[in-house]
């Protein structure tokens, strides 16, 4: 397994403010709720708060293992999911699967992924959001959301907050839903050029970039390049970036791609460590 971590020379405290403040969010919606969780979130709530206690001690009624194995009771009205992942596919179903086996009148889903990414991946094009698309998948998802639960009346709501960071010391943090992220192998490149045409094919690792990526690591790329730009905003630092390995070096060209030009003046100035390391 492998996870992208990250070695900030400064402003810890403000780190660790800026997870309690993503959960903080969460936590004000917990009032009366069953709480249903992945583990990647789990583990950052862990670091960052202290773990499930946190939820009882905000009002939940129960924490329980995001599966589509588990449901709430008849008396318990009020759903709340709280995923790392995409509103795609088998996060989905999951959700889906929860709410139709419970008797919910009010839910609540927090993804870790922007509106911004959700955008990208139903094949939006760049910008998309700024140009007025608004929140338009998280509100066709909250509509969803009341079909399952069988009363187009009752209450969804779907929100972003960045809950990607587990702050494991004071100045070393990991990205637990990001531990699939693993180096580029030789392997990878065979099935890079598998799609592509004869001429357009790759020699070596070195002269993959971004682009000729596969679409889910692309998004994978975006969604956490964009949680690291909403972390750098928080701070208000002008980051330097350096890499160790092709796909770190991708991700740190694509952060500073996607960075938006702060004032020099108002900023303050830190170094970023990119790495992908293996656990064996």
């Amino acid at each position: 397994m492998s996870a992208p971590s990250a070695l900030a020379a400064a402003a810890p405290a403000g780190v660790l403010a800026f997870c309690q403040q993503a959960w903080g969010q969460v936590l004000a919606k917990a009032k009366r709720a069953v709480v249903f969780m992945d583990s990647a979130c789990a583990e950052g709530l862990h670091w960052a708060c202290g773990g499930a206690e946190k939820l009882f001690e905000a009002g939940a009624v129960n924490v329980q293992e995001f599966s589509s194995f588990e449901s709430a009771g008849g008396e318990q009205p009020k759903g709340l999911f709280v995923v790392s992942t995409l509103l795609k596919g088998r996060t989905v179903d999951i959700i889906r699967d929860i709410v139709s086996l419970s008797h919910f009148q009010y839910c609540v889903v927090f993804t870790a992924v922007s509106h911004a990414v959700h955008l990208q991946a139903h094949g939006a094009p760049s910008g998309s959001e700024a140009e007025g698309f608004s929140q338009v998948v998280f509100e066709q998802f909250e509509e969803k959301l009341c079909q399952w639960m069988g009363n187009m009346n009752y209450t969804a709501e779907v929100q972003h907050s960045a809950l990607f960071l587990a702050p494991v010391s004071s100045y070393l943090f990991v990205a637990p839903a990001f531990s699939s992220l693993f180096p580029l192998m030789a392997e990878d490149l065979a099935q890079i050029n598998s799609a592509r045409p004869e001429k357009k094919k790759i020699a070596t690792l070195g002269d993959v970039d971004f682009s000729s990526l596969p679409s889910e690591l692309q998004l994978e790329i975006r969604s956490l390049v964009s949680d690291f730009n909403s972390l750098f905003e928080y701070l208000s630092i002008r980051e330097e970036c350096f890499a160790v390995g092709i796909l770190s070096k991708i991700i740190a060209g694509d952060l500073a791609n996607f960075l938006k030009p702060r004032p020099e003046g108002k900023l303050l100035k830190i170094e970023l460590l990119l790495s992908l390391w293996t656990e064996h």
